[in-house]
């Protein structure tokens, strides 16, 4: 299970539209930042504080509720993003997220890969 410092939730556009969680940690004195991209929300939890989100390659994140936006490790990303795929992508806004039914956000499960319970 990752548990980033800091997330977003990115919508990609076009021909496979879905959501992703742009992930960061913070590194430290021997190590540095580090960022992940998750594989497309097929499936979320919500436990009071933190959102738990599976990935089509049944990875899950558990993101603190309260560290949601971009930080030093993650606004790189994003802006290679942009710069890579436009209007194609787009960040939703801290609590946009939150104010609608998650299910607009579930990617479809490739055929073939087994669903696991979360």
């Amino acid at each position: 299970m990752y548990k980033p410092d800091n997330w977003v939730i990115i919508k990609l556009k076009g021909n496979d539209p879905h959501y992703r969680v742009l992930a960061g940690w913070s590194g430290g004195y021997l190590n540095g930042n580090s960022w992940r991209l998750n594989s497309g929300i097929t499936h979320h939890e919500f436990d009071g504080d933190y959102w738990y989100f599976k990935g089509s390659t049944n990875s899950c994140y558990k993101c603190y509720v309260d560290s949601y936006g971009l930080r030093m490790n993650t606004a790189p990303v994003w802006a290679k993003l942009q710069e890579l795929h436009g209007d194609k992508v787009e960040m939703l806004e801290d609590q946009e997220w939150n104010t609608k039914g998650w299910d607009w956000v579930l990617k479809e499960i490739p055929q073939g890969t087994k669903k696991k319970k979360p």
